[in-house]
């Protein structure tokens, strides 16, 4: 496997983007960067980004939740961020993320974790809470899913798909943009550039669209089975916060506060944006998880 590392001077001066980098490594020779932010002894509230995006999509989360005194924690999956990047589009795959991740939360030896996840950070992020339940405490979930390849994939996933398959130009703050619903600054379109100084460095975010499950056949089908029988017995709070301007996850919240126990009376909640409502609506959906970190909630 051909490792490419971003060299860390492309992240100099980044906007709102302040924060001490931290590594692990999760096979010999690929590092994970990730944010650390708050008391060291506080309970964990884990940030996971999904596609193209990286941690830089939480920033002005993360001040306002390690304010309150949680731990925050965001990692940059692996090709994305400041993490490695494995050169070729076969060194990804469903299982490989998952593995990379449960590394670094072991490794790390979190525990009492509230999970934040959106997009593929919640086909991680899920799979990961149903593998190791006793780990986590709540979940917050916005504009995600737990696909299993039972539902006809929408024919716009079909074009994404076959876009970043095949099309030579692969516009990652192009992407970003047409989920968000305000204009981004250059300097923040520019941020999400950063991690891709050349073509080579994006096999990672060209990837996920070949591994989201679209079919019953899909090798991560069984695996995502399992999870949902897991989260099927999942009675610890689970809370959608979803947008309003997201045709690709549009009633999925609804869905998951059916088929999740833990979902039943939690203070679900939906707000103004696109797919990216972490750029839309920050403030608000930090003070989402603040409130549902509160000690009188815990329980």
């Amino acid at each position: 496997m051909r490792i490419l590392r971003t060299d860390e001077a492309r992240f100099t001066g980044l906007p709102d983007y302040p924060f001490t980098p931290n590594y692990l490594e999760v096979e010999p020779g690929l590092r994970m960067h990730y944010v650390d932010q708050g008391p060291r002894d506080a309970a964990p509230v884990v940030m996971l980004h999904g596609e193209p995006s990286w941690s830089y999509i939480y920033r002005h989360m993360i001040p306002p939740v390690a304010a309150a005194g949680h731990r925050v924690l965001a990692p940059d999956l692996i090709g994305f961020g400041k993490s490695d990047k494995p050169s070729n589009l076969s060194d990804y795959s469903y299982e490989r993320h998952m593995q990379w991740l449960n590394q670094w939360l072991d490794a790390l030896n979190l525990d009492n974790m509230t999970l934040v996840c959106q997009n593929w950070g919640s086909l991680l992020g899920l799979r990961l809470v149903a593998e190791q339940p006793h780990r986590f405490e709540r979940i917050i979930i916005g504009n995600g899913m737990l696909p299993t390849g039972e539902q006809r994939p929408a024919a716009s996933y079909s074009l994404w798909k076959a876009f970043a398959t095949y099309s030579p130009w692969f516009p990652i703050s192009r992407m970003v943009q047409l989920g968000t619903g305000r204009t981004l600054s250059t300097q923040e379109l520019a941020a999400y550039e950063a991690p891709f100084p050349s073509s080579e460095f994006k096999a990672g975010a060209r990837a996920f669209a070949k591994l989201i499950p679209s079919s019953p056949n899909d090798p991560a089908v069984a695996a995502n089975q399992a999870a949902w029988k897991q989260l099927e017995r999942w009675h610890k709070p689970f809370i959608t916060c979803f947008s309003n301007g997201d045709p690709i996850s549009r009633g999925n919240d609804r869905y998951m506060q059916r088929r999740i126990p833990g979902a039943h009376g939690q203070p679900h909640i939906t707000l103004r944006g696109g797919h990216f409502l972490q750029e839309d609506a920050p403030e608000a959906f930090a003070r989402i998880i603040n409130d549902a970190c509160r000690p009188e909630l815990a329980a």
